[in-house]
């Protein structure tokens, strides 16, 4: 967790999760300073190896998959699959990462192999999966 980080009830943060400086969770959708909503937050789940950047802000109730990559400054308004590469207000993806952080490049037959780690993964209905455990 890196300085200036806002995290409020209802989120939860799984093994090393990278939390850039300055980003901010939400826990209220439609918040107001004169109505009480404390039995109105909504969950948030960070999963394993997640990288948040600096300045992102993710709106509650929106799970972030495993190894996921969310860029500086995104706004994250739905579900983040494992692995994907978001970016963008609104958040949108762009690709797939490694567990290691590289951006992956899929081959004709759906593979992809980390530069860094030489793990191997597969983009398979939409979706990757890593296939060396």
């Amino acid at each position: 967790m890196q300085n200036n980080v806002s995290i409020y009830t209802g989120v939860e943060c799984e093994d090393d999760v990278f939390l850039g400086p300055s980003m901010v969770f939400t826990n209220v959708i439609n918040p107001r300073s004169a109505v009480a909503r404390r039995d109105q937050y909504l969950r948030t789940l960070v999963k394993k190896g997640a990288s948040i950047g600096a300045n992102a802000t993710i709106v509650c109730g929106h799970d972030i998959g495993r190894y996921a990559f969310i860029g500086a400054g995104a706004v994250v308004t739905k579900e983040v699959p494992d692995y994907a590469l978001v970016v963008g207000n609104p958040a949108r993806q762009t690709g797939w990462m490694s567990e290691y952080g590289h951006k992956l490049k899929f081959n004709e037959q759906g593979e992809a192999t980390c530069p860094e780690s030489g793990q191997r993964y597969e983009l398979k209905n939409g979706r990757v999966a890593k296939l060396d455990q």
